[in-house]
C-alpha cells in the first residue's frame, strides 16, 4: 500500500499498488478536473509531483520538468507505486458566462401550484392541480414560487418564477460539476455504469443546484421552502443522472430511455432542498439522444404550428436536429463532440473570464480579439474558436483540407502569427494562446458530424436545403455564434444564407412555459407523441457523407 498526499487540503488516502493518481484523487474526495474520464485525452488532469518522487510513479505519459523541483504529469497516467506527495493546480475558471435568455411564446398565466386562502381557519392550502400539496397558517397566498433548471452536459441555468405574476425573479448559473469526471454524454453514461458512479454524480448535481437554489432565493429575498415546483429540462442522460437512474440503457442498442418524463417525483426523492412538499416535473422526452431540452425548445418556438420548412438546431457536446415540415416534425441527433464547449482543444477552455469568445479583423490588418469580462486572455472558448477558424479559412490560411497554408496574397499581419512547420504549426491568438493543426482538425470533426447530421435528416424528411425557409440556432452556446462563421465553415448548408435566427436559451424559456402554464404540458405531450425519430448512426451513408462534410 502507499499514501498518496494531496495539497493544498492536505488530504491523505492510502491506495494500492498501480492506483492512478486519478483513481486516488477520487478515492480521497479530490476533485481533479478530468473531462475525458481518465483516457487521456484531453490533458486538463495534470497535477504536479516532486521530481524526486517521481520513482514512485509509473508514466505511460511522459512528466514534463517545471522549475527543477516540480514536474507535470496526467493524474489518469501516473500509477501510484509508493508514497508522493500530489500538488493540484487550482481551477482557474471563474464567472463562468450563460445566457439566460431564451425566445419564448406568450402565454397566459395558469400555473400548476396555486394557492386557496381559508378566512375562517386563516389557513392557506397550496395546491398542485387537485391535489393538495400542502396547509399553511396565515394568508401566504403573496409567496409562491417555481424553478427552472436547464442541465446542460456542461452548464447549469437556474431561473426562479414568481407563480403570481409568472415574472423571472432572479437567475443563476455554473458548470455543471459531472463535467470535470467526464466531458460528453457517453462518458458519463460510462461513469454512472456502476452504482458508486451515478452515485457520485447525482449528489455532485443536486450539491449545485442547491447551491444555486440558495443564491436566488438569497437575490429575490425568500426562502427556499416557498418554491414549491421545479422543472428540470436537459437532454435525456442529464435528467437520468439528476434523479439518479440508471443511464446505461441509453449507450446500448435499442437506446430505451427508462425515463421518458411527463411525471412528477417528490423533491425530497432526490435531496432537492425546495418546500418540504414540492415537486419536481419531468418534461416528455423525444428519445435516448432527442432530450427534454429539446421537446420544450420546439415549444418555446411553437415549432409544430410554423408553416413551410424550419430546421431547428441544437449546437453542443450533442447537435441535436428538428426539422418541421409544416407542422411534421423529425428529429435526431449526432455526436459533435466537446470542441465547441473549448475541450480537446490546445488553448480551450470554457466561456469563463478570461476567454476569448470573438475574433475579427480590423480594418488595417490586424487581429481583434473579445474576451469575456474584458480580462487578460487565457484561453479560446467554442465561439471564438469557431470565429478564428473560419476568419482563417476566410484569409487563405487554412486550406480546404483543414491544413495550414500561406498563400501569395496572405495578409503578413496575420502570418507572422504562424509559429512551427508542418504538423506542429499553429496560429498565435495571442500570448499563451494558440491555435494548433490537432485543434483545426477537432473543429472538423464537429461541425461535420452536424452538417452531416443535417443533410441526412432533410433527406429523410424529403425536403432539399433550397426548401429551407429558415434555420433556428437554439442554446446559449449558438446565441454566441455569428451566421458568417457558421456558412463559412461549411455547419450551415449555403442555402441558409440570410435565414437564420438565434433563440437563445429555449431549453430554459420553454422549461418556464410550462412552470408558469399548466395546459401546455398537455400541449407538449402531444406535440412529442408525433415526433419522428431518425437514427443516423444506422444510417448507412452517414460515414460517407460525415467524412464529405469535414472538408472546409
Amino acid at each position: 500500500m502507499s499514501m498518496v498526499h494531496f495539497l493544498p487540503g492536505g488530504r491523505v488516502v492510502e491506495v494500492g499498488v498501480g492506483t492512478t493518481i486519478l483513481e486516488a484523487a477520487r478515492s480521497a474526495g479530490v476533485l481533479i478536473e478530468a473531462p475525458c474520464n481518465g483516457a487521456g485525452q484531453c490533458g486538463k488532469c495534470a497535477v504536479l509531483v516532486p521530481v524526486d518522487e517521481l520513482l514512485h510513479l509509473v508514466l505511460h505519459e511522459p512528466a514534463t520538468p517545471l522549475d527543477g523541483k516540480t514536474a507535470r504529469v496526467l493524474a489518469c497516467h501516473a500509477d501510484v507505486t509508493g508514497d508522493v506527495t500530489v500538488t493540484v493546480p487550482v481551477r482557474g475558471e471563474k464567472g463562468l458566462v450563460a445566457i439566460d435568455a431564451g425566445l419564448s411564446r406568450f402565454v397566459p398565466l395558469l400555473p400548476h401550484i396555486t394557492t386557496q386562502f381559508h378566512p375562517e381557519r386563516s389557513m392557506t392550502t397550496v395546491w398542485a392541480g387537485d391535489f393538495a400539496l400542502a396547509e399553511e397558517s396565515g394568508d401566504t397566498r403573496l409567496s409562491l414560487f417555481g424553478i427552472v433548471f436547464d442541465i446542460g452536459t456542461t452548464t447549469l441555468v437556474g431561473a426562479l418564477i414568481d407563480l403570481n405574476s409568472g415574472t423571472e425573479v432572479a437567475t443563476a448559473s455554473a458548470l455543471n460539476p459531472q463535467s470535470l469526471h467526464a466531458q460528453d454524454v457517453l462518458s458519463r453514461i460510462r461513469f454512472a455504469s456502476n452504482p458508486d458512479g451515478l452515485a457520485q454524480l447525482q449528489s455532485e448535481l443536486m450539491a449545485v443546484l442547491n447551491r444555486m437554489t440558495t443564491e436566488v432565493c438569497g437575490e429575490a429575498g425568500i426562502a427556499p421552502s416557498r418554491i414549491f415546483e421545479a422543472i428540470f429540462s436537459g437532454n435525456t442522460c442529464m435528467v437520468h443522472l439528476a434523479v439518479g437512474v440508471d443511464p446505461e440503457p441509453l449507450g446500448k442498442i435499442p437506446f430505451t430511455p427508462t425515463i421518458r418524463g411527463g411525471n412528477h417525483l417528490p423533491a425530497t426523492d432526490i435531496s432537492l432542498q425546495i418546500a418540504p412538499n414540492g415537486i419536481v416535473y419531468l418534461p416528455e422526452i423525444i428519445s435516448a439522444y432527442v432530450g427534454a431540452d429539446i421537446s420544450v425548445g420546439i415549444l418555446a418556438a411553437d415549432l409544430a404550428a410554423l408553416s413551410g420548412v424550419s430546421l431547428f438546431i441544437d449546437i453542443g457536446t450533442n447537435g441535436e436536429l428538428v426539422v418541421a415540415v409544416d407542422g411534421l416534425l423529425t428529429a435526431s441527433a449526432t455526436a459533435a463532440g466537446p470542441a465547441f464547449e473549448g475541450m480537446n482543444i490546445s488553448s480551450g477552455m470554457r466561456a469563463a473570464s478570461g476567454a476569448i469568445e470573438r475574433v475579427s479583423l480590423n480594418g488595417d490588418g490586424t487581429l481583434e480579439i473579445g474576451v469575456i469580462s474584458a480580462a487578460e486572455p487565457r484561453g479560446i472558448c467554442g465561439s471564438g474558436l469557431m470565429d478564428l477558424v473560419a476568419l482563417l479559412l476566410q484569409q487563405g490560411l487554412i486550406g480546404p483540407s483543414g491544413r495550414f497554408t500561406v498563400p501569395a496574397a496572405a495578409l503578413s499581419t496575420l502570418v507572422e502569427r504562424l509559429e512551427g512547420e508542418g504538423a506542429g504549426r499553429a496560429f498565435r491568438v495571442s500570448p499563451g494562446v494558440t491555435l494548433t493543426q490537432k485543434d483545426i482538425r477537432q473543429v472538423q470533426l464537429a461541425k461535420g458530424a452536424i452538417r452531416a447530421g443535417i443533410e441526412l435528416l432533410l433527406e429523410s424528411a424529403a425536403v432539399s436545403p433550397s426548401k429551407l425557409d429558415r434555420v433556428l440556432i437554439a442554446g446559449s452556446f449558438g446565441y454566441h455564434l455569428s451566421e458568417e462563421s457558421l456558412l463559412t465553415l461549411g455547419l450551415l448548408p449555403p442555402e441558409a444564407v440570410g435565414k437564420v435566427s438565434f433563440l437563445g436559451n429555449t431549453s430554459r424559456s420553454g422549461g418556464e412555459m410550462l412552470l408558469v402554464n399548466r395546459t401546455l404540458r398537455a400541449e407538449l405531450a402531444s406535440v412529442v407523441s408525433r415526433v419522428t425519430t431518425v437514427e443516423l448512426a444506422a444510417n448507412p451513408c452517414f460515414e460517407r457523407a460525415f467524412v464529405e462534410a469535414m472538408k472546409f
